[in-house]
């Protein structure tokens, strides 16, 4: 399954981006300055560790007695590290002197005072005031690479506990900033055909507040139409049903009159159709009404004895021919928040749509458990999946040659779902091979 896109992850993985590059050039940055800041004590340090050397050194000398420098070597130290070395060269060059770690090779630099850089060190040169021996110290550049390097790594390791510290800052930040577009987003999420009132934008900021401006306009829209709509359609299914009414007993009565023969057999043709007709005004009033959003009530209410007096109506009615089977524990009570005539209208177009498009051979059974699932199973042939998905819709029908308008599982449908609930339709039914099932869950 396609993960749906995010506002909220794309842009905490910038803003983290962002501050981590930013952080890394701020470090570079610190890095080049604090380079040449340690470039530019370590010179002062060396230079003046210099001067004091080569003055502890000629007074060393002369408190030995040591006239001839050619007669010294090496100067022994306990020092495990030098980080600075240092030779004594006589004025041609050769090495009189030298600290541990020196090298027994003069250093290659010119017997010049001042600084010098080779390739593995800076070196600081000064001079007797007789220009008789030369003091020349040794800064590896390794041991200010090491001292930058350790900064460095010091500057980067808050970076490893800020990054998971500012994804959640950011996180944090993002989603309050966020809530308002959240909370306009669900707002929107529950407009439907039975809930159209205009969205409330006090509280919005000013950037949203032209969103659900638009949203508002466009629903009053939206709701004037399907005003227009429902009361287009009550307004014609009521005045239809008067003169259908009418002309359907007049076509009866003729039929009566008439003689068996062509003209009575079209007699109760037209009967028939009148018949139809008014079903579909009765049909596109039920519809209207469930447009209107009549499902749902505020107090609990007790839907069991509309379900028994739904069903002994269709018991005692002819054209059932005894094929309706109730079953219902005696004590099962059905309390919803539901509307009683909604619910009516529910079930009397279950049951009609068993009756009609059920095998006229086999009972349909209306039943009520003890958890108030209400079922409404007929026998026949399978349903095609692919025709039940669309059996809710208005003006869907399967495939049937019975008469139907195709609205009374759509009513149905809308009228369930305003009380919360839900519709299943399944073949084959529960605990069968074949027929057809309606179940109704309403929440408790």
């Amino acid at each position: 399954m396609k993960r749906e896109r995010s506002i909220t992850r794309p842009l905490i993985t910038a803003l983290t981006t962002v501050m981590v590059v930013f952080w890394l050039v701020a470090i570079g940055l610190s890095i080049r300055v604090m380079q040449h800041e340690f470039d530019e004590i370590f010179d002062s340090a060396q230079q003046e560790t210099t001067e004091r050397l080569l003055a502890l050194i000629l007074d060393d000398m002369d408190q030995r007695g040591i006239s001839d420098p050619h007669g010294v070597a090496m100067l022994n130290t306990s020092a495990n590290r030098e980080y600075l070395t240092y030779q004594v060269r006589d004025a041609s060059g050769k090495v009189v002197l030298r600290s541990n770690d020196a090298l027994s090779e003069p250093f290659p630099a010119p017997l010049e005072p001042g600084f010098y850089d080779s390739d593995t060190a800076r070196i600081y040169t000064e001079k007797t005031s007789d220009g008789t021996l030369f003091l020349q110290v040794a800064d590896r550049f390794k041991n200010r690479r090491e001292a930058v390097r350790e900064s460095a790594v010091t500057l980067l390791i808050p970076l490893i506990a800020l990054i998971p510290a500012s994804i959640f800052a950011i996180w944090f930040i993002v989603g309050r900033a966020l809530k308002p577009l959240d909370t306009l987003r669900q707002d929107i999420g529950t407009k439907d055909g039975g809930n159209l009132a205009a969205l409330e934008s006090t509280g919005l900021p000013k950037e949203l507040k032209p969103i659900a401006r638009s949203v508002n306009l466009l629903l009053g829209r939206l709701r004037s139409a399907l005003e227009a709509e429902r009361e287009f359609t009550a307004n014609s299914a009521h005045e239809l049903r008067t003169p259908i009414a009418g002309a359907l007993a007049q076509t009866q009565r003729l039929a009566e009159e008439l003689p068996p023969g062509p003209t009575r057999t079209r007699a109760n043709q037209i009967e028939s159709s009148l018949v139809n007709l008014g079903r579909l005004a009765e049909k596109l009033l039920q519809l209207a009404r469930a447009e209107a959003g009549i499902g749902g009530s505020a107090t609990a209410t007790d839907l069991r004895p509309v379900l028994d007096m739904i069903v002994t109506d269709y018991e005692r009615d002819s054209r059932s021919q005894g094929r309706l089977r109730y079953t219902a524990a005696p004590a099962t009570k059905l309390v919803r928040n539901a509307d009683m005539d909604a619910f009516g209208i529910i079930l009397r177009n279950l049951i009609e749509n068993a009756l009609v498009h059920g095998d006229p051979e086999l009972p349909v059974d209306v039943s009520l458990d003890e958890h108030g699932v209400v079922r409404v199973v007929n026998g026949g042939p399978l349903v095609a999946e692919s025709d039940i998905a669309t059996l809710k819709k208005r003006f869907r029908r399967g495939n049937t040659s019975a008469s139907g308008s195709g609205l009374g599982l759509a009513i149905a449908e809308r009228i369930v779902s305003q009380m919360g609930g839900t519709l299943d339709l399944m073949s084959p039914a529960s605990g069968k091979n074949s027929g057809f099932e309606a179940r109704i869950t309403l929440p408790a």
